[in-house]
């Protein structure tokens, strides 16, 4: 059977990259998908029933959202209101005790805390760099430890925003334009002659970020279902890509995990997980995944 250690063992840098499938499994009634979260807010402003036809993705859902807002809720903060209430299952504690034991970085989708309350004596910190936002709180990480570097250690980091900050949440399509815009700003600084050139120094603009980790470690997937919703993440992969074809000598090894229990993976997004350089590991179920890998 395919155990984690597999990948740790072999590669250099291996970073976990968690969606929410991890508070999915065996979880709670009060435990939502994006689609159930979405509905929650829906109710809020609509008499509709709250169903979402097909042909509108999920972040365009929310912005529509936005625009019945005739009440004027502040949605983010109602988000990290639901959140909030959430608590650990034992594949966070399972989790969360492997990346610690063996100096994993853990970047995550997810704007909920539950990893964060299955660490004992972390806190949340932040590495130096540009002037902090709680828009991008991106040099933001928890961690039972000090770091100098997003790499050198056990720590836990938010891709699309945290409950502590709740304007940093992104929801809707908007929100996510806005991240590829602050991305490239630091992706791409200085003219196109000189794009990529510095990933893997220690003088680009991201290297206290969360975004240092996705040029220079080994990617491993999962409880992500990595659908066209996720604009940013995708977005960030092909530019991961286009570093490591640049610069093949510096390039790291991508996995994502994919569940058979959750039915045949679409050719669509097989073709897009290949071309951007990651291999697809197929496990029979969910209990393999988050509880069996970790022996």
């Amino acid at each position: 059977m395919f155990l984690l250690k597999d990948i740790c063992l072999q590669e250099s840098n291996p970073t976990l990259l968690i969606g929410n499938g991890v508070n999915k499994f065996n979880a709670r009634s009060d435990v939502l998908s994006w689609d159930g979260l979405l509905e929650r807010l829906w109710q809020k402003v609509s008499n509709q029933p709250p169903i979402r036809p097909a042909g509108i993705s999920l972040t365009e859902y929310y912005d529509i959202l936005e625009l019945e807002n005739d009440e004027k809720i502040n949605f983010q903060k109602e988000v990290a209101s639901i959140l909030s209430t959430w608590s650990p299952s034992s594949q966070h504690f399972r989790i969360v005790e492997y990346a610690r034991l063996h100096n994993l970085p853990i970047l995550t989708t997810n704007f909920d805390d539950c990893l964060e309350k299955a660490t004992v004596g972390g806190k949340f910190q932040k590495l130096d760099g540009p002037v902090f936002t709680d828009f991008y709180p991106w040099q933001t990480y928890f961690s039972d430890k000090v770091l100098d570097s997003p790499l050198n250690g056990f720590s836990i980091w938010h891709i699309n925003g945290m409950i502590l900050y709740s304007r940093s949440i992104r929801l809707g399509l908007g929100h996510y334009m806005g991240s590829v815009e602050k991305a490239r700003l630091l992706i791409h600084a200085g003219n196109e002659e000189s794009l990529f050139s510095g990933k893997n120094q220690e003088n680009w603009k991201g290297r206290n970020s969360w975004l240092h980790i996705i040029f220079n470690c080994t990617l491993i997937i999962f409880g992500l279902q990595l659908e066209e919703n996720e604009t940013f993440l995708r977005w960030l992969l092909l530019q991961r890509m286009q570093y490591f074809r640049q610069f093949p000598e510096r390039k790291y090894e991508g996995y994502y995990i994919n569940v058979l229990e959750n039915g045949e993976m679409n050719s669509g997004k097989r073709l897009f997980l290949e071309r951007v350089g990651f291999k697809i590991i197929d496990l029979q179920g969910y209990k393999d995944l988050y509880e069996g890998i970790w022996r």
